[in-house]
Formats: structure tokens, sequence, C-alpha cells
């Protein structure tokens, strides 16, 4: 038996971005961010440097209200400048 796993809404949603470390890739992705979720508050943030320093992993944790606004933030992190992985 299959087993599908559905998320109720709202619901405490992580996703986690990762790229190349740079100013202008932490402003772009932080600004994609707070466009879909606005109230985000800062310690519901982290950011992890890869052992060698070629990656930068950013750790959020959102209140997200809807379906929509999850594939909405996704679809625009994805076409992103300097994003290279979501989890």
């Amino acid at each position: 038996m299959v087993s599908k796993h559905v998320l109720e809404f709202p619901t405490e949603y992580p996703i986690k971005v990762i790229g190349r470390p740079s100013d202008e890739f932490r402003a772009r992705v932080h600004a994609v961010v707070l466009r879909h979720a606005p109230t985000l508050e800062s310690e519901r943030v982290s950011e992890r440097l890869s052992g060698q320093g070629n990656f930068l992993s950013i750790s959020y944790t959102l209140h997200a209200e809807s379906r929509e606004q999850v594939e909405a933030l996704t679809a625009e992190l994805k076409a992103c400048d300097g994003v290279l992985m979501l989890l």
C-alpha cells in the first residue's frame, strides 16, 4: 500500500536553498523569500557554509498559509540566478 503524505495548511514549511556563497546570492534569495513570506522572522533563517567553502545553504522555516504560496515560492527560487538546488 502506497501512503501519500499530504500537507495541511497552515503549516511550518522548511526549505533549504543552496548556491555559491556571495552577498549577491544571499540578497537575491532573501528578497524572493520575503516576497512570499513577508512576516518571516530572522530567527527562522540559518546559514551554513560547506566544508571547503564552495557552497552556501540558507535554511528557512516558513509559516506557509497555502500550497499555492509554497508552489509560487519554489518556482521563483528555482528561477533565481545562482540557485543550484532546493531541498
